[in-house]
C-alpha cells in the first residue's frame, strides 16, 4: 500500500488503488515488507524520482518449503534426548527437504527474463536470485516506484520503493533485497574519546594493549587451537592484508593460518584507505579469531554488498565454516528478513556470534539487528583486568556502552530462554533477550588498520567480542570432533541449560557488577548475559571432556620452493588428555615430481618432525595444497603445507680444476673447465679467460661448450720465455643465451 499527500492527484491515487488491487489478487506481494514506515508518514521526505536508466542489482529471495517440518527437525536438532540431535543436514539435504523446488525457481528465472532483468548469479540451495536491471524495469516489474527521499535523521539521501512489491508471478517470493539503502550496516566498534578512560593495564601488546592472544589466555590457556576447523568472518567492504601482516609482525607473532577473501557479490575485496576505504573492522575481526583460535585450517573473510548475499554465500559454502561471526547491525525493512538463513545455519550446524551493539542498553528504535534474533548467539560487552601481561583472567566488569535488552525487532523469546527470564527481573516473558553471552570490548585493543600504523588502547566495542566468541567455538568444536562426536551446531539451548546447572560457576565468569543501563546480576542479566567463557570449563561441558587425543600444525603453512629445490615445515603433535602414542606421519595431495618425506618418520606423543618437500626440476610451476595425516590407532588428525612451486631461470654453472698450477717459462699446464646447465638453459657457451699476464698463451680446446650448455674444455697456459716470476689469477668467462658466469684459477709462473 501507499499514500498520495496531495489532492490534486486524488483521480491518479484512485486509479492506481484500483490497479493495485488487481495485482494484489493476481500476484502476491513478498512474505516480507519493505516499504519503510518513515517514507509513508511524511517523516522523509520526497526529493524525486531515481533516474529510470540507473542499473540496479537485486537479489530475489524465494521462501523456504516445509515450515513446519523444518521447526520440527530444528527442535529435534538440538533436544538430547532425540534420535537425532546434533544430526545435521548437508546443503544438498537441506534443500532437498526445505529449499525451493527447481520448477519454482525456473519460473522466477523465466520471470525475471521476461521482464528484462539479467540473471547474474543463482544458489544451490535454490533461495537466492541475483539480477540486474534498469530502475524502469525493476519498477515496470515489481509495479512500484523508485522514489529519493531525505533522510530523518542522517544527512543523507537515500533510494526506496513507494509501496510493496507486486510481481506478476505465480510464485510468491520471500523478499527482494536490494530496494532501499536507508540503513547502512555500521560495524560495532568505537574510537576512544579523548576523555574515556582505557582500561589496559594487562595485555602484552604496545601501551599494555590486549592482543587477541591475550583473550585466548584469558578465557583458555590450553592446548587447542582450532585444528580442523574453519571460521567465517561477514563484512560489508574488503580489506588489506598487509595491515593483518603488520599487526602480527608488530605483536611479535606470525599467522599460520590460510585466509580467503570471497566476494559475495563482485564487491572488491580490497580496502586502501587511499581509496577511502577503512578496513579497521575487517582487520581487528581477523585479529580476535585468529588470537582465539591460532590453529584453524582456514578463516573466510565474504564480502558483499547486501546480507542477504553474504548469509546465503555461508549457508552454501563448501566446505561450511560451522562458527560465523557478524560485527555489522543494520535495521531491515522487516525483521524477518534473513531468518531463513538463519534457520539453515542452524540445521546444517553453523553457529552465527553477532556483536551486541555499542550503544548501552536496548531501546525503541535501536539499530543492532540481527543481535535480537532468535537464532543468534548475541554477544555483549565487558571490562577485563588480568593478572599479568598474557596472563589469566582476573576479574571483569559490564562495559559501559555494551549492547542489550528486550529485542527492539520485538522477536518472540525463544523456548530455550523462558525459564531463564522467568528468574531475570528486568528481561521480558514475551520477547527475545539478549545478549546471551560476553567478552571484552572496552578501549583496551592493539589495531592496525588502513595503511597508516596502529594503535594501543584507541578502539573497542563487541565487534572484539562477536569474532573471539567464534574463535572459542572453535576449540569447542574441535574438541567435540577428536571426541567422536560432531560439531556443536547453535549452541543457545545448551548454553541457557548450562546457565542453569550446578556446572554455570565453572563454566562461566559471571558477571557481577556494572551496567550498561541494566545493572548487572548474579546469574544472566541483560548487560552481560551469562557473561565471559571460563577457560576449559565450558568446553568441556558444551563437547565433553577431553580424551587422549592429539592435532598437528605445520611452521610455516606456506613454502615455496623452485624447480629442482627442496623446501621444508615443521609438523608439531599437540597432546590433549594425556595421549602419549606414536603417530605416523604421511602426505597426499603432493603433485608429480615431488617428494614428500619426514624426519622423524612419526612422533611419540607431543613432538615435531621436519616435513621436507623435494621438487624436480620437471615438476609444473603452481601452487599445490598437501594434506600431512597423522594416524595413531582410530584417531586421524590432518593439516595442510601450501606448496608454491616456481619456476627457474635458464642458467649454468662454470668450474675449474685444478684450482691451483705452478708452470715454468716454456712449458705448459692444463686446467679442465666444466660447465653445467640448469633450469631449461639450451645455448652454447664461449669461453674466454684473462689474467694471465702477457707473456703466457691460452687456448680452449674446444672454444666453446656446445648446447645445451653442459659439459668440459681443457684450458692449456704455456709460460713465456721471459715471464716475470708471479702469481697471476686468471678469470675463466662463460658467456651464452644471454647468460654470463665466471671462475677463477691460480697460475705460478715459476724458473
Amino acid at each position: 500500500m501507499f499514500r498520495i499527500v496531495r489532492s490534486s492527484l486524488l483521480t491518479f491515487a484512485a486509479l492506481i488503488s484500483v490497479v493495485s488491487i488487481i495485482c494484489q489478487a493476481q500476484s502476491p506481494s513478498p512474505l516480507t515488507h519493505h516499504v519503510r514506515e518513515v517514507t509513508l508518514n511524511g517523516q522523509a521526505q520526497w526529493v524525486g524520482s531515481v533516474p529510470a536508466m540507473q542499473s540496479m542489482r537485486l537479489v530475489l529471495v524465494l521462501p523456504l518449503r516445509n515450515q513446519a517440518a523444518l521447526d520440527s527437525l530444528l527442535r529435534e536438532l538440538y533436544d538430547p534426548s532425540s534420535p537425532l540431535y546434533r544430526h545435521f543436514l548437508t546443503v544438498e539435504e537441506f534443500t532437498a527437504r526445505f529449499g525451493p523446488t527447481q520448477d519454482d525457481y525456473d519460473s522466477v528465472i523465466r520471470f525475471a527474463e521476461g521482464n528484462g532483468l539479467t540473471v547474474v548469479g543463482t544458489s544451490r540451495n535454490r533461495l537466492n536470485l541475483d539480477v540486474t536491471g534498469s530502475v524502469a524495469s525493476i519498477e515496470s516489474a515489481f509495479h512500484l516506484n523508485m522514489g529519493v527521499y531525505q533522510h530523518p535523521t542522517e544527512n543523507r539521501t537515500f533510494y526506496a520503493p513507494d509501496r510493496e512489491p507486486m510481481p506478476d508471478l505465480a510464485v510468491q517470493l520471500w523478499h527482494i533485497s536490494g530496494l532501499d539503502n536507508y540503513s547502512i550496516p555500521r560495524p560495532a566498534v568505537v574510537h576512544r574519546e579523548l576523555a574515556a578512560k582505557s582500561n589496559a593495564t594487562t595485555g602484552s601488546g604496545p601501551g599494555a594493549s590486549f592482543l587477541g592472544s591475550d583473550m585466548r589466555a584469558a578465557y583458555y590457556g590450553g592446548t587447542l587451537t582450532g585444528s580442523g576447523q574453519s571460521l567465517g568472518l561477514l563484512e560489508y567492504y574488503g580489506t588489506d592484508l598487509a595491515d593483518l601482516n603488520t599487526y602480527f609482525k608488530n605483536a611479535g607473532q606470525t599467522n599460520n593460518v590460510p585466509i580467503t577473501l570471497l566476494s559475495t557479490d563482485k564487491t572488491p575485496t580490497t580496502c586502501l584507505a587511499a581509496d577511502g576505504c577503512d578496513d579497521t573492522e575487517q582487520t581487528l575481526d581477523m585479529t580476535q579469531a585468529l588470537g582465539m583460535a591460532p590453529g584453524l585450517s582456514s578463516l573466510v573473510m565474504y564480502v558483499g554488498s547486501s546480507d542477504a548475499k553474504i548469509f546465503n554465500a555461508m549457508a552454501t559454502a563448501d566446505p561450511l565454516n560451522a562458527q560465523l561471526s557478524s560485527s555489522w547491525t543494520w535495521s531491515p525493512a522487516d525483521p524477518g528478513t534473513d531468518l531463513q538463513y538463519f534457520q539453515e545455519f542452524a540445521a546444517q550446524g553453523q553457529n552465527l556470534f553477532q556483536a551486541a551493539g555499542d550503544s548501552g542498553r536496548w531501546g525503541a528504535g535501536s539499530e543492532v539487528y540481527p543481535s535480537d534474533s532468535v537464532y543468534v548467539t548475541s554477544v555483549g560487552g565487558t571490562d577485563l583486568v588480568t593478572s599479568s601481561a598474557g596472563g589469566p583472567w582476573s576479574s571483569e566488569t559490564v562495559w559501559v556502552d555494551g549492547g542489550g535488552g528486550i529485542s527492539p525487532d520485538k522477536f518472540a523469546i525463544p523456548a530455550w530462554q523462558t525459564a531463564t527470564a522467568s528468574g531475570c527481573s528486568n528481561c521480558s516473558k514475551t520477547y527475545r533477550n539478549g545478549p546471551d553471552v560476553s567478552a571484552n570490548s572496552n578501549f583496551s585493543f592493539y589495531v592496525c588498520a588502513d595503511q597508516s600504523g596502529c594503535t594501543a588502547n584507541e578502539y573497542g566495542g563487541t565487534s572484539f567480542a562477536a569474532p573471539m566468541w567464534a574463535g572459542y567455538m572453535a576449540l569447542i568444536n574441535q574438541q567435540a570432533i577428536a571426541n567422536g562426536s560432531s560439531s556443536l551446531g547453535f549452541i543457545n539451548p545448551s548454553l541457557y541449560t548450562i546457565g542453569l546447572g550446578s556446572s554455570y560457576g565453572t563454566d562461566f565468569h559471571d558477571i557481577t557488577s556494572g551496567s550498561n543501563g541494566y545493572t548487572a546480576t548474579t546469574g544472566y542479566d541483560l548487560a552481560s548475559g551469562w557473561g565471559s567463557p571460563n577457560g576449559s570449563g565450558l568446553i568441556n561441558s558444551l563437547a565433553g571432556p577431553a580424551g587422549p587425543g592429539f592435532t598437528l600444525s605445520a611452521s610455516p603453512t606456506s613454502v615455496s620452493v623452485a624447480q629442482g629445490s627442496s623446501g621444508t615445515s615443521t609438523i608439531t603433535s599437540t597432546v590433549t588428555g594425556g595421549f602419549s602414542g606414536t603417530i605416523s606421519l604421511t602426505a597426499s595431495g603432493q603433485p608429480t615430481g615431488v617428494t614428500v618425506g619426514f624426519s622423524p618418520t612419526s612422533i611419540t606423543g607431543a613432538g615435531t618432525s621436519t616435513m621436507m618437500m623435494t621438487v624436480a626440476s620437471t615438476t609444473a610451476p603452481g601452487t599445490y595444497s598437501i594434506t600431512v595425516t597423522g594416524t595413531s590407532g582410530s584417531i586421524v588428525e590432518t593439516t595442510t603445507v601450501s606448496l608454491t612451486v616456481t619456476g627457474t631461470t635458464p642458467t649454468f654453472t662454470i668450474s675449474a680444476m685444478p684450482a691451483t698450477q705452478s708452470v715454468a717459462r716454456g712449458a705448459t699446464v692444463s686446467y679442465t673447465i666444466t660447465t653445467t646447465a640448469s633450469g631449461g638453459f639450451n645455448s652454447a657457451i664461449a669461453l674466454s679467460a684473462s689474467g694471465q699476464g702477457p707473456r703466457q698463451t691460452l687456448t680452449f680446446t674446444p672454444t666453446s661448450i656446445p648446447a645445451p650448455g653442459s659439459g668440459t674444455s681443457t684450458m692449456k697456459v704455456t709460460g713465456g720465455t721471459n715471464a716475470a716470476l708471479m702469481t697471476h689469477t686468471i678469470t675463466i668467462t662463460g658467456k651464452g643465451a644471454g647468460v654470463t658466469q665466471t671462475t677463477t684459477v691460480t697460475l705460478v709462473v715459476v724458473k
